[in-house]
């Protein structure tokens, strides 16, 4: 399963091309796939036809004490045979811009949004009927699923129980913290005192260094990234694929990915 922030046709960067290519090519190797985003304001809806799939949608997030409907949405790459689910809701991913405003600052909501993205995911899958083996988070919005995977109620779930975490580190730190209210509302999802240490401040730094920790392997998958990143996934040990053009990296990943599954025999 990939989580990212961006794909490629919807959005074009770095995170788009890895979001679109790398998928592509493990489903080459044999494995089935499911790619998610968020349905951010700079995708057109009706250039790449996106459509809302109702079996899905209609479920309500609490998050901070509000309802927010989940919307589900899907679109399909035709020429790499793949289907992209968009998370969507009107509070949330109804604006022009995406992650960060014009001006490239953080929206005040982004603590909420990354929050409902990652639930929405995971309330997809399991309508979804689905059993990730390994979940593959690429780009910082999507730096709170290793979280809810590992540490809140999704852990017991038998969806995700037996799922492995992989994370992409890209140089794309965004200046500033989330909102100081973050943690307060974090706290109402899962986790220990240990946990929410780690939230306390929320920078960039600190969002992925949490993420780090709940995961099982990182993959460096820019040129650039926060060398205070990589030594910390060295030193808490985690297996790390290193930077390298994308078609000798991509061989790599295809094998963590064999590394790590845990295969339901049945």
């Amino acid at each position: 399963m990939y989580v990212n922030q961006e794909v490629f046709p919807y959005l074009e960067s770095d995170l788009a091309n890895v979001g679109r290519f790398l998928p592509q090519y493990i489903q080459e190797q044999g494995k089935e796939v499911r790619l998610f985003m968020p349905k951010f304001g700079g995708v057109n809806e009706r250039k790449n036809q996106l459509h809302e799939v109702i079996r899905l949608s209609g479920m309500n997030l609490i998050i901070d004490d509000s309802d927010h409907q989940l919307i589900i949405k899907v679109a399909s790459i035709q020429s790499a045979r793949l289907q992209v689910y968009f998370i969507d809701n009107e509070d949330y991913f109804q604006r022009k811009a995406n992650a960060l405003d014009v001006d490239g600052s953080l929206f005040k909501d982004n603590d909420e949004r990354v929050m409902f993205y990652a639930r929405g995911v995971l309330e997809t899958i399991k309508k979804l009927s689905w059993k990730p083996n390994v979940i593959h988070c690429v780009g910082w919005f999507t730096a709170l699923l290793p979280f809810y995977v590992k540490r809140t109620e999704y852990k017991n779930n038998p969806f995700f129980n037996d799922s492995k975490v992989v994370l992409s580190l890209f140089n794309d730190e965004f200046q500033g913290s989330l909102v100081e209210t973050f943690l307060k509302k974090l706290k109402v999802e899962g986790g220990t005192q240990k946990d929410w240490k780690a939230y306390k401040e929320p920078t960039y730094l600190n969002l992925m260094k949490a993420a780090i920790s709940y995961s099982d392997a990182v993959v460096v998958a820019q040129e650039g990234v926060n060398q205070e990143l990589i030594d910390f996934a060295i030193a808490n040990k985690k297996p790390i694929i290193d930077f390298a053009p994308f078609e000798e990296q991509r061989e790599k990943i295809n094998a963590l990915y064999d590394s790590l599954a845990v295969i339901d025999e049945e």
